[in-house]
């Protein structure tokens, strides 16, 4: 089994910034495709950005459409961790936020493709 541990939500005005950082105690995230996912309360999980690479391209990455533009994914693989760096925040971001991993496959924007998930981290956007 496969931990992954959030770190990085708080509470943040409208139009401020936060990133979220995502790491595996343990583990080497590897070339495992890896994503960003949220909850709103009282809604269901909806995809936020995945994000796969392989030792020899450059990372491939996919947003969803209310965040394209102003969030951004990335891995650092020397210090084995997924941030997600989100921008131009709006009340309508603040939602739970967790990060997933796959064990093979592609990256995917279907949460059940995603193997494993770390217990998530609040964000919370004031107006």
């Amino acid at each position: 089994q496969v931990q992954l541990v959030e770190s990085g939500g708080a509470l943040v005005q409208a139009g401020g910034s936060l990133r979220l950082s995502c790491t595996a105690p343990g583990r080497t995230l590897s070339t495992w495709p890896m994503g960003w996912f949220r909850q709103a309360s009282g809604k269901d999980r909806e995809f936020v950005a995945a994000i796969t690479w392989s030792h020899y391209t450059e990372p491939n990455s996919i947003y969803a459409a209310p965040v394209e533009g102003r969030f951004t994914i990335s891995k650092d693989k020397d210090e084995n961790t997924l941030y997600l760096v989100m921008n131009s925040l709006k009340p309508e971001d603040t939602a739970v936020y967790f990060c997933a991993a796959r064990r093979y496959g592609d990256m995917s924007t279907d949460w059940t493709d995603y193997h494993y998930w770390g217990q998530g981290t609040q964000v919370t956007v004031s107006v």
